[in-house]
């Protein structure tokens, strides 16, 4: 739909019904995007799938955890190169069932990857990595000169 120019008045932001004219700019365009052909997102026009991660710091590993369900762990990679830490993998679609019509297919399929800086400098060669329920687990463990030192404060 095109964009309907609307003339400039300055003073227009101090108008009590101000917020009013807002709310109903915003049930306008609800309503015009309710009523096009198409709807806004389409499954097939969504650009990557990103699996969520959580990344932790214990006193002695950094742990990064990913919901990866459905996957084969033979299926994921994973790597640190210069303290970047990227995961990668691919969720292959179950085989197509010729009986059955789909309406409406939201479960997200194909290649991911994700990368980020890790906080800490880690042991690269004491890496591990384990996958149980769906949930990808790497524990990094921290080098020395990454960790806390805690320093005792004498009383006198």
């Amino acid at each position: 739909m095109p964009k309907e120019l609307e003339l400039w008045r300055p003073f227009r932001e101090l108008s009590p019904l101000r917020e009013f004219e807002r709310m109903r700019r915003d049930m306008d365009r609800l309503w015009d995007s309710f009523f096009e052909e198409r709807p806004r997102r389409k499954i097939e026009e969504v650009a990557e799938w990103l699996p969520s991660l959580d990344v932790s710091e214990t006193k002695n590993d950094l742990v990064v955890k990913a919901e990866l369900p459905g996957m084969d762990p033979k299926d994921i990679d994973i790597s640190l190169n210069e303290g970047i830490l990227t995961i990668k993998g691919e969720r292959k679609q179950e085989k197509e069932e010729k009986e059955e019509n789909y309406h409406l297919i939201e479960r997200s399929y194909g290649s991911f990857t994700r990368s980020f800086r890790l906080p800490r400098e880690v042991k690269s060669e004491k890496i591990s990595a384990s996958y149980k329920d769906g949930v990808l687990k790497v524990t990094l463990p921290k080098s020395e000169e990454a960790k806390k030192k805690e320093i005792k404060v004498k009383v006198e």
